[in-house]
């Protein structure tokens, strides 16, 4: 699936064109920025942002799964903390984040930022 956006000429009402927007493209949006969030180790498929950058959407499918329904945005993601950070305030900061990065990227609504905590990692020493 994809969301449509119709864009429009800044100088006059005139529709110039339609922008598709791969669900994609919004879940791998979601994923870089809860990976942004102090405290968040990965998602919970193991995907790091190393490995989304070389293209790991496969994984990520299983990480963050992004309904869009005329314009609005529900997303489910599945993280892996960091052991010793505040559970609730970091997922706050992720549900923050991730609402944030989608609506301004995308322009698109984002109603839920659902977030399940699959585990706990030990900083690196």
């Amino acid at each position: 699936m994809s969301q449509d956006k119709k864009v429009h000429d800044k100088k006059s009402a005139a529709e110039i064109g339609v922008i598709r927007i791969a669900d994609d493209v919004v879940a791998m949006i979601a994923a870089f920025a809860a990976m942004d969030v102090d405290g968040v180790a990965t998602m919970a498929g193991g995907a790091d942002r190393k490995e989304l950058n070389a293209g790991g959407m496969k994984r990520l499918g299983k990480d963050v799964k992004v309904e869009v329904r005329e314009g609005v945005v529900n997303v489910d993601m599945s993280i892996v903390m960091v052991y010793g950070f505040n559970i609730p305030s970091t997922s706050s900061n992720v549900q923050s984040r991730v609402k944030t990065a989608i609506e301004t990227m995308t322009g698109l609504e984002v109603r839920d930022v659902n977030i399940r905590i699959a585990g706990i990692a030990m900083q690196d020493q």
